[in-house]
C-alpha cells in the first residue's frame, strides 16, 4: 500500500478542489486532523467510531516522526473538508467519516478499481440529465448522503449513509416530509485526488 506524506496529500487536495486560497485548506485539514486525534479512540470497541481514527491508522508517531497517509485516508480527507463546506460541524464530520470509515474504505476500494477512460468518457456519459435524475459527470456514481430532520429530543442526529443507487439515495432523501440532505458524489472526487497524488513529490521538513 502506497502512503503519502502531509506535504503530499495536502497538495494533491488543494489541487483537486482547484483552491484560490490554500491558506484556508490547510487550516481546515489540520483542524480536521487535529479533532480526529483528540476524540476519544478504543481499538478494541464494537463501535467504529470509537475502533479507529477517521483520517490515520495508529498513533500518532513519536517526536521527529511523520505521519503517513494513505490513498483512502486522503480520501477521507478531501470529503471532510467537502462536508465543511456544506456548513457540517467539524465535530460531526469527524465522528460520521469514523462511523462509516469501514463501509467507505470498501467503497474507496471498489471506485478505484474502475477504468477512469470509462467512467469519464464524455462520449459515454449523457450531455443531459434525464427529468427526474440528477446531471452526473460519471457513469458509476457511488454518493455520500447525508439527511436530517427538524430536531426534536426524539430526533436522532443527523446520519450519513453511503448509497450506489441513485433511486435509493433519492428515496431516503424524500421519505419524511422536511428532510433535509447533502449529497457528496465520491467517484469523481476519489480519481481526481488520486491523479493528483501521483504529480505529488515529498518535501523534507524544517528548512531546506
Amino acid at each position: 500500500m502506497k502512503a503519502y506524506k502531509r506535504n503530499q496529500v495536502e497538495d494533491a487536495i488543494v489541487a483537486t478542489l482547484g483552491a484560490n486560497d490554500d491558506t484556508n485548506v490547510l487550516t481546515r485539514l489540520k483542524r480536521l486532523l487535529d479533532t480526529d486525534r483528540a476524540l476519544e479512540v478504543r481499538p478494541q470497541s464494537n463501535q467504529p467510531e470509537l475502533a479507529n481514527y477517521a483520517f490515520v491508522s495508529g498513533d500518532a508517531p513519536g517526536k521527529g516522526g511523520e505521519i503517513q497517509f494513505s490513498e483512502y485516508e486522503s480520501f477521507a480527507l478531501l470529503i471532510g473538508l467537502h462536508m465543511l463546506n456544506h456548513r457540517w460541524p467539524q465535530k460531526f464530520v469527524v465522528e460520521s467519516l469514523r462511523r462509516i470509515r469501514p463501509a467507505l474504505q470498501r467503497q474507496h476500494k471498489k471506485i478505484m478499481r474502475l477504468d477512469p477512460a470509462n467512467l469519464f468518457d464524455p462520449d459515454q456519459i449523457p450531455l443531459q440529465a434525464k427529468p427526474g435524475s440528477p446531471a452526473l459527470a460519471t457513469r458509476s456514481p457511488v454518493f455520500l448522503l447525508i439527511w436530517s430532520d427538524q430536531r426534536t429530543a426524539e430526533d436522532p442526529a443527523p446520519a450519513v449513509e453511503i448509497f450506489e443507487d441513485y433511486s435509493a439515495a433519492f428515496h431516503r432523501g424524500i421519505e419524511k416530509p422536511g428532510r433535509s440532505t447533502t449529497w457528496i458524489e465520491l467517484t469523481r472526487s476519489a480519481h481526481a485526488l488520486s491523479e493528483q497524488l501521483a504529480k505529488t513529490r515529498p518535501r523534507k521538513r524544517g528548512r531546506s
